[in-house]
Parts: structure tokens; C-alpha cells; sequence
């Protein structure tokens, strides 16, 4: 599966707008480990994602660059040895801990269109993005 980042996002939305699929997730998280595998098993799913959407791949908490999106700046803000960074937070719905993994899919105009928290099946994300991409 093609993934690129929040960086490379810029340019490509100026050149080819599409909608554009974040994923957040951690390390830790084992249940984004089991769904990045049955996503990547997918050629379905891998196909309709790699044609008709940009995807980033976020790791909400070990990212540590300042990320500029949608005209705003944001960095990793440090607690203690761990941390999180600011973006993971505006993008979710739960402002003092996000639930991973968390799905975010914006149309070409960078509109939240679909908002998913937690386990994302295969099929169920195929049949959403089939409906988006149709938009």
C-alpha cells in the first residue's frame, strides 16, 4: 500500500486533489498491528486505497516532527518520557486520549467525510471508501 506523509500531502493534493485517508495509531496497540495486517492481505482493499486515495500513516505518539496541516502548525508535546503529538489530538473527537486506531477519511476539499474509532474490518472499510470515492 502507498502511504506518504502530512509533508508530501501538499503537493500532491495541488497537483491530483483526491480524498485522503489518516490512519493514527501507536506501537502499542495491538489491534492496529492485527488490522494493518488484514488491510495490507487485502489486495481489494490496497487497489481502491492506492487508486483513488492518499493515505497517511500516523503514529500518534512517537512522531516528533512540527507538522503543518490544513494552514496550521503543530508539534509533539512531551509528558514526562512519553508523549503525544498535538495533531492526533485535533484530529480526534476525544481530546484528552484518542482511541486507536483511528480512521480519518477526507474528501479532495479536506472535509471530514467519515470518522471511525477503534477496529476497521476490511470489508466494512472498502464498502465506506467505495461509497467515498463515488462522492
Amino acid at each position: 500500500m502507498k502511504t506518504g506523509t502530512f509533508s508530501d500531502l501538499e503537493s500532491l493534493m495541488e497537483k491530483d486533489p483526491k480524498p485522503v485517508i489518516i490512519h493514527l495509531y501507536t506501537d502499542w496497540c495491538s489491534v492496529c498491528k492485527m488490522e494493518k495486517y488484514n488491510l495490507n492481505k487485502d489486495k481489494e482493499a490496497v487497489d481502491l486505497i492506492n487508486e483513488h486515495f492518499y493515505m497517511v500513516n500516523f503514529e500518534a505518539e512517537k512522531t516528533k516532527e512540527k507538522i503543518q496541516f490544513q494552514g496550521r502548525d503543530f508539534k509533539y508535546l512531551q509528558n514526562g518520557n512519553s508523549g503525544i503529538h498535538e495533531l492526533a489530538l485535533a484530529l480526534s473527537k476525544n481530546k484528552d486520549q484518542p482511541v486507536y486506531p483511528l480512521w480519518i477519511v477526507l474528501d479532495k476539499d479536506q472535509k471530514l467525510v467519515y470518522y471511525h474509532e477503534g477496529m476497521l474490518k476490511p470489508e466494512t472499510m472498502k464498502q465506506k471508501l467505495l461509497e467515498i470515492s463515488a462522492l
